[in-house]
C-alpha cells in the first residue's frame, strides 16, 4: 500500500510539473526547461501510468491523443451564438463606431479593450468543474463541428484549469492557429517527405483540425489564444481587460498585445502600432478588435443582427490576393544572380498595387510549377518584395506555358554558372555586366583591390548612370574637365580622384586578381594564385588540373576561376586594363623565401605577437596563412587558449609550434 501511495503521489507530482512546463513554454513562452529533460518526465508519466491503469485520469498529459480515427465530427449547437464582427477598413469607419457608442452609452469618451485579430480558425471551449470536456468550431454560427479530440491535442490548452475561482462551467471563445516559425518548420518537414507544403499558416491550422484522426492533428504544432467568454456560471470581472487576465491565470492563453485605450485617438493610435508590428508578430493577424471595455457597457450596446454593436474588427490592407500570370522574365542582380519575377495582372494587396512578384529561383518555379497564365496567390508583407506564394491548378488555361530558365545572361548574354551546392544561377560576365556594374567598380577600387581613394558608392552611381564608367578600364580614360562637370564635384576633389585613379596603375599582382572580383576568390586565394603562377599570362591560360595544384584551391574555386577567364568580355576588359596602364612587377610573388611553398594556421593568443602580425611575417617570406587546417597545412602556430583547430591538426597529425619555434623559422 506505502508503494502505490507513493507511485500515486509521484504521479500527481509529475503531472503537475509537466503543466507547469507546458504553460511556460506554450503560454508564455519561456521555456523552463530543456525538451530533453521535459521527454523524460513525461516518458516517467507515462510508464507509471502504464503499470497503474486505475490512476489514469482526463486531464493527464498523456491523454492528449486519442487512438482511434473518428467516422465523422459530431454537431454541436452554440448555446450562446458565434457571432461574426462587422469589419472597419478605413478611419472613417472606425470614427463612426466610436461615435456609435458614446451616442449609445450617452458619454464623451470610451473606454475601450483592444487586442489584435488572429488570422486563423475560431473555436469554443468548455470547461465543467474545471475541466475541459468540449471544444467546437464555429461553423455557421448556430451549429459547429465537435473537434475536441482534436483540441485535446493542442499543447497550450490547458485540460484542467489552474488556480482558484474556477466556476462550474466555462465556455471560453478564441482561435486556433500556427505560429509562423512552427509553420516554417511544418514545411520544411513536408519538403523531407517530399509531401505537398501548406500554402499559409491558416490554411495549415484549419486542415489540421478537421482531422479524423488526432494522431494527425497532434503533430501539427497548433496553438490556441482565447478573445473571450461565451457562458459563465458565477459572477466574474466587470471588464473585458481584466477578464483576459482571469483567463491568463486559470492557464488559458490570451494575447500578450492586448491592450486599453481611450476615445477614437487611442484606437486609432493602436491601430498604427500594431500595422507597424504586424510584420514582427509571431503570428499572422488580419487587423485589430476594438471593444467596449466595460461588459455592462456591451450589454446595454447590445446587437445588431448577426453581430455586436460594442466591437468592430479594423481591418488591414489584404496580404494575399490572387492575379494572372501575365509573364515570366528574368532579372540579374549587383551580385549577377538570376531571378525569375513574375509579371502579373496588377492587384492591390498590401497597401499597395502589385505588378511583379519573385520567384525566387529555378527550383521555385519548377516546385510551384508557376506557369504564364496561371492564377496565383500573391503574398506581400510590409517592405518584403512580392512574392507568389501558390498557383490555383483548377483556374490553369490550357495554354499556360512552361518556364525555361535562359542558358545566358539575359542582360550580357555571357554565359551562366550554377555553383556547387547553390540554387542560384549567376552571370560570369562579372567586368562586363551592366547589371552588375556599380558592385564590381566598387569593389575593384576597394582598399585591398586597386585602393582608389574617394571611389565611392554616390560618385559609382553618378558615373554609371551617366554612362561615363561601364567597366573598371573605362575609370582610366577619364579627364579633370568630365569629372569636375559632375554634381556636388568640385575641380579639387576632381583632380585627387584623377590622382588617386593614375597612382593605382602601380600595384600587385595578389591585388589585381582579388579586384578582378572573380567567385570564390578572396585575398588569401588572389595571393596563392600570383605566389604560384607568379604572371598573369600564366595564370589566364592555366587549366582546371593546373589550378587545384595551388595550395587550398579545391574543385569548387578552380571551376569559378575556368568559367571567369572563358567569358570573352573579361578578358576584354582586363586586356584594356593593361593597355591603359595598370601593371605590376611580374615575376616576385614567386621568388623563393624561407617560407616558401608552405601553409601556417594561426589559432589562440601568441605571447608577443598579434595575429595580423605573425600573418604579415609569415606571408613576407613567402608563406601562406590559411584560415582552417587541412591536409594541405605544414604548421599549426598554436598560442593560449587554442580551440578546435588545435584538435583538428592533432587530429590529422599535422605539425604544432609554438611562437618561439615560428620566430626561428622565420630567422632562417
Amino acid at each position: 500500500m506505502a508503494a502505490c501511495r507513493a507511485e500515486e503521489a509521484r504521479v500527481i507530482a509529475l503531472r503537475a510539473e509537466i503543466e507547469r512546463h507546458n504553460r511556460a513554454y506554450y503560454v508564455l513562452d519561456q521555456p523552463t526547461i530543456p525538451d530533453a529533460e521535459y521527454d523524460k518526465l513525461f516518458l516517467e508519466l507515462q510508464r507509471l501510468e502504464a503499470d497503474h491503469r486505475e490512476l489514469v485520469t482526463p486531464d493527464s498529459p498523456t491523454q492528449r491523443v486519442g487512438g482511434t480515427p473518428l467516422p465523422g465530427f459530431a454537431q454541436v449547437h452554440h448555446g450562446v451564438p458565434m457571432l461574426s464582427l462587422n469589419n472597419a477598413f478605413a478611419e472613417e469607419e472606425a470614427a463612426a463606431f466610436d461615435r456609435r457608442c458614446r451616442e449609445g452609452l450617452g458619454v464623451t469618451e470610451v473606454d475601450y479593450a483592444v487586442e489584435p485579430k488572429y488570422d486563423g480558425l475560431a473555436i469554443t471551449l468548455i470547461y465543467e468543474q474545471g475541466l475541459f470536456v468540449q471544444g467546437a468550431t464555429r461553423g455557421d454560427g448556430t451549429t459547429g463541428e465537435d473537434v475536441t479530440q482534436n483540441l485535446r491535442t493542442v499543447r497550450n490548452i490547458p485540460l484542467r484549469l489552474l488556480g482558484t475561482g474556477i466556476p462550474d462551467r466555462l465556455e471560453v471563445r478564441g482561435e486556433v492557429l500556427i505560429l509562423r516559425r512552427d509553420f516554417e518548420r511544418l514545411n520544411a518537414q513536408q519538403r523531407a517527405l517530399s509531401a505537398k507544403e501548406f500554402v499559409n499558416p491558416r490554411n495549415a491550422a484549419a486542415g489540421s483540425l478537421r482531422q479524423l484522426d488526432a494522431r494527425i492533428t497532434a503533430q501539427r504544432p497548433l496553438r490556441f489564444f482565447a478573445y473571450g467568454v461565451a457562458q459563465v456560471s458565477h459572477e466574474m470581472p466587470g471588464t473585458q481587460a481584466e477578464l483576459m487576465n482571469r483567463l491568463l491565470a486559470w492557464g488559458i492563453p490570451v494575447a500578450r498585445e492586448r491592450d486599453r485605450v481611450a476615445g477614437l485617438a487611442g484606437l486609432l493610435g493602436y491601430y498604427a502600432r500594431m500595422g507597424k508590428a504586424r510584420d514582427n508578430l509571431p503570428y499572422d493577424i488580419d487587423g485589430v478588435v476594438f471593444k467596449v471595455n466595460s461588459l455592462a457597457d456591451q450589454e446595454r450596446l447590445g446587437f445588431v443582427s448577426r453581430a455586436p454593436r460594442f466591437a468592430i474588427a479594423h481591418k488591414f490592407p489584404a496580404q494575399e490576393a490572387t492575379t494572372t500570370v501575365l509573364a515570366i522574365e528574368v532579372q540579374v542582380g549587383r551580385t549577377g544572380a538570376l531571378t525569375p519575377v513574375a509579371r502579373l495582372e496588377p492587384v492591390f494587396v498590401g497597401g499597395v498595387t502589385v505588378t511583379n512578384a519573385t520567384l525566387h529561383n529555378e527550383d521555385e518555379v519548377r516546385r510551384k510549377d508557376v506557369r504564364v497564365g496561371d492564377t496565383v496567390i500573391v503574398r506581400r508583407a510590409g517592405d518584403v518584395i512580392p512574392e507568389v506564394v501558390a498557383v490555383v491548378p483548377e483556374r490553369r488555361p490550357i495554354f499556360a506555358q512552361e518556364f525555361i530558365m535562359p542558358k545566358t545572361c539575359p542582360v550580357c548574354s555571357s554565359q551562366v554558372e550554377k555553383p556547387e551546392d547553390e540554387v542560384i544561377l549567376r552571370c560570369t560576365g562579372g567586368l562586363y555586366c551592366p547589371a552588375q556594374r556599380k558592385r564590381a567598380l566598387l569593389h575593384f577600387a576597394s582598399r585591398r583591390a586597386l585602393d582608389i581613394e574617394g571611389l565611392g558608392e554616390k560618385l559609382v552611381d553618378q558615373l554609371v548612370d551617366s554612362e561615363l564608367v561601364a567597366t573598371p578600364a573605362d575609370l582610366y580614360r577619364l579627364d579633370l574637365a568630365t569629372l569636375a562637370a559632375l554634381p556636388r564635384m568640385a575641380e579639387k576633389s576632381a583632380a585627387n580622384l584623377l590622382e588617386a585613379i593614375e597612382h593605382s596603375k602601380q600595384t600587385s599582382l595578389p591585388r589585381f586578381i582579388y579586384a578582378l572580383g572573380i567567385r570564390n576568390v578572396g585575398e588569401a586565394t588572389a595571393k596563392d594564385l600570383a605566389r604560384h603562377f607568379a604572371s598573369l599570362d600564366a595564370l589566364l591560360a592555366a587549366e582546371e588540373e593546373r589550378l587545384m595544384a595551388v595550395p587550398e584551391v579545391g574543385p569548387v574555386v578552380a571551376a569559378s576561376l575556368c568559367r571567369f577567364f572563358a567569358e570573352p568580355h573579361n578578358l576584354a576588359v582586363i586586356a584594356q586594363l593593361r593597355e591603359r596602364g595598370v601593371h605590376w612587377l611580374e615575376g616576385v610573388a614567386s621568388l623563393p623565401g624561407t617560407l616558401a611553398g608552405k601553409t601556417f594556421v594561426l589559432t589562440g593568443t601568441l605571447p608577443t605577437l598579434t595575429r595580423e602580425a605573425a600573418k604579415a611575417a609569415i606571408e613576407a617570406q613567402g608563406g601562406r596563412v590559411a584560415g582552417s587546417v587541412s591536409q594541405k597545412t605544414d604548421y599549426v602556430v598554436a598560442g593560449s587558449d587554442a580551440g578546435s583547430k588545435l584538435e583538428k591538426a592533432q587530429q590529422l597529425g599535422v605539425a604544432i609550434i609554438d611562437q618561439d619555434q615560428l620566430l626561428e623559422f622565420l630567422k632562417k
